[in-house]
């Protein structure tokens, strides 16, 4: 009897664990898909240089936000805006197996950083490592809230990260605008 009720008991128990194991798996990436999202749209803000040779530069920046069909990541588009010259930025980073890889302004073969790996800390902040030849660092992206968006680099300098650019970015197509009703 004992081992009646084990045989139909127990591969029920292997089945509610697969369950509960593909669940877990769903929802420790429910935080990346969220923070992606929350992402999208358009984007506009200052953004200094706060250390380096440029050093207190001041620029404003204009950004698309979107993620790829059918994988997980996100592409930040457009540029930033220093006087009368405009520099194009752009930041792309997808899931390549467990982590995230991408470039920063073209990556380390143009202009720009490499992003060789990363991960989303939680639904509103995700910190990715950069790479350029002996340049290495991070990029961090929070959204404290539904309408901001801030974004730091930050290089290794010995033992020590150092923030280099610093972006304060507020979305811009969430705005509602009044409407005129037909008479």
């Amino acid at each position: 009897m004992k081992s009646v009720i084990l045989s139909s008991v127990l591969p029920l128990a292997v089945a509610i664990t697969a369950v509960v194991g593909l669940a877990s798996g769903a929802s420790a990436a429910e935080p990346d898909k969220q923070f992606f999202q929350s992402a999208e749209g358009k984007w506009v803000g200052p953004g200094e240089i706060v250390a380096g040779k440029y050093k207190g530069t001041k620029f404003n920046c204009s950004f698309t936000g979107s993620t790829p069909d059918g994988k997980m990541g996100m592409t930040l588009d457009g540029g930033c805006r220093v006087g009368m010259f405009t520099q194009p930025m752009s930041a792309k980073i997808e899931r390549k197996g467990r982590d995230y890889k991408g470039s920063f302004m073209g990556g380390a073969d143009g202009a720009g950083l490499d992003i060789i790996g990363g991960n989303v800390v939680d639904a509103r902040k995700v910190v990715f490592t950069i790479n350029r030849n002996q340049l290495r660092g991070v990029m961090q992206a929070r959204i404290p809230d539904d309408n901001s968006m801030t974004v730091t680099v930050a290089v290794r300098v010995q033992d020590q990260l150092v923030p280099v650019i610093g972006m304060s970015l507020k979305r811009v197509d969430a705005v509602e605008v009044g409407s005129i009703t037909p008479n």
